[in-house]
């Protein structure tokens, strides 16, 4: 008897550690075919997306405009050729949204009239060096005096006024940008302005008090993220513009900016100088944007019906009057996401739950792409697992995840794989998430939905101005990157217990 249960015993362990050895090959297996899977994605073909949504046919792929609908659906016929379910409306990749838009042709102008004895010389401005219109201004041309009224804020309710004290009625305002308080540095007081440092309540703020025109010390760069007023120029300028309003008038731009900060009192004052801005422009309030959106569905049975997003935004800044091609913002991100979904779709180790590819629209004016997402959902939000966001992740040698320490758990697949295969530099900080929105991550965020922002640094990139072009992108950033999530991404849909929430 004791014979036979030694017997028994020993056909036990034997049976034990074959079954565990069968599983270790088993997984083994499948991390080879994964990491195989991984080496397929190239930077080559990464890089060719980018030149190919950057290319002029596109026009800067402004949302709204028929080129930004001609690059969605370039998109969505990668995403059909690959075998992604369509995720949009009617059984379609594009998901529609309501999206004025504002095109602006050449012939723009700004310039300083300058007193000379009896006379009057005109200083004109440097297009991109100096000024680029304003990318939702009115037609039309507007000279007036030039009124300083900081950070163009009215509000009671913290005893400040901007416009308390200076007339600017049928004038032309120069004002700032954000706040004069510091998101970081004082992150419960910020909250209170927080509602001021929108370029929409700033534009509308100085219509209501009658200015004509505005100067938005801003880049100068093209940003189609404001309000559009009938009748109201504005134009964003540099520091030549701002030198040259405050010449002559006893004060000096940092010196005021610094008394503003420090006191929290207004410092407005009339220049005396007299300005033109021209702009030449056509506003569309009947625009269509369109979120891309395609996913590859999960094979178990329960799993399926959770979800991983990855995403993107597609759109860019269109013409200002030049093409801005956005190629480090934002075809980098899309190419990454591009490169991901093929991989995925190809793999031969298909994933248990569902995964979500959504490339946004309208993220430049206003980040309304992935708002409106979130507002009519595809896929349920409670059973969203997580969103991967990509923006600007093709300029440099070191990655940024951003939120990283928000949500630990959903990092840690990311820092085993970086660890193991990758070996890039990755930080992951803290996001706060409390300024006004600047990417897709800070929507799904406030909605509850664990969330990894990705971006690049370590080479100098260029922000909404025609040199954002493919010359400045890192393939083999694209290529680690693309990699790095692919591999992340697959963990994550085949575990089988996740929750980052």
């Amino acid at each position: 008897m004791k014979r036979n249960f030694k017997i028994y015993l020993l056909m036990g362990l034997f049976l034990i550690i074959s079954s565990y050895t069968i599983a270790q090959k088993d997984t083994l297996s499948q991390e080879k075919i994964l990491v195989q899977t991984s080496h397929s994605i190239s930077s080559h073909t990464l890089f060719q997306y980018v030149v190919e949504l950057t290319s002029p046919k596109y026009g800067g792929r402004l949302s709204g405009t028929e080129e930004y609908k001609k690059v969605a659906e370039w998109v969505a016929k990668c995403f059909r050729e690959w075998g992604l379910k369509p995720g949009g409306d009617n059984g379609s990749y594009l998901q529609s949204f309501p999206n004025p838009y504002t095109l602006v042709f050449k012939g723009c102008q700004a310039y300083l009239h300058i007193p000379y004895k009896n006379s009057v010389i005109k200083k004109f401005y440097q297009y991109e060096k100096d000024f680029i219109p304003g990318s939702t201004s009115d037609s039309g041309e507007v000279t007036a005096e030039v009124v300083y009224v900081g950070y163009g804020i009215t509000a009671p309710e913290l005893n400040y006024d901007d416009y308390k004290n200076v007339d600017v009625k049928g004038k032309i305002v120069l004002m700032e940008r954000e706040v004069p308080i510091s998101p970081d540095k004082e992150p419960e007081e910020f909250k209170k302005w927080r509602p001021y440092s929108f370029h929409q309540y700033k534009l509308k703020n100085a219509y209501e008090h009658g200015a004509v025109g505005m100067l938005y010390n801003y880049g100068p760069i093209a940003n189609p993220n404001n309000a559009f007023i009938k009748g109201f120029i504005y134009t964003h300028i540099g520091k030549e513009v701002i030198k040259d309003l405050f010449a002559g008038t006893g004060r000096t731009h940092e010196g005021i900016i610094k008394k503003i900060r420090e006191t929290r009192r207004p410092q407005s004052f009339s220049t005396g100088k007299i300005f033109t801005i021209k702009n030449i422009t056509e506003h569309h309030p009947d625009g269509i944007g369109y979120n891309v959106i395609g996913y590859i569905e999960g094979t178990d049975p329960e799993l399926k019906n959770e979800f991983i997003i990855i995403g993107a935004h597609l759109d860019h800044c269109g013409r200002c009057p030049e093409i801005m091609p956005g190629a480090n913002d934002n075809a980098s991100g899309v190419a990454v996401v591009l490169g991901v979904a093929e991989a995925i779709a190809k793999c031969a180790i298909k994933p248990k739950r569902t995964i979500v590819f959504i490339c946004f629209g309208a993220e430049e004016q206003g980040v309304f792409g992935s708002k409106f997402y979130l507002e009519h959902p595809v896929f349920p939000l409670e059973k969203t697992l997580c969103f991967i966001n990509l923006d600007g992740v093709g300029c440099g040698d070191k990655i940024r995840a951003l939120a990283g320490k928000n949500f630990p758990s959903l990092w840690s697949f990311f820092k085993k794989n970086n660890e193991k295969y990758i070996h890039r530099i990755i930080k992951a900080p803290y996001f706060a998430n409390i300024t006004r929105p600047r990417l897709d991550a800070a929507r799904f965020m406030w909605k509850g939905i664990p969330t990894l922002s990705f971006s690049v640094f370590g080479a100098r990139s260029y922000y909404h101005i025609t040199k954002d072009s493919p010359e400045t992108i890192t393939p083999e950033i694209l290529e680690d990157l693309a990699q790095l999530v692919f591999l992340s991404v697959m963990d994550i849909a085949n575990q089988e217990k996740v929750n980052f929430r």
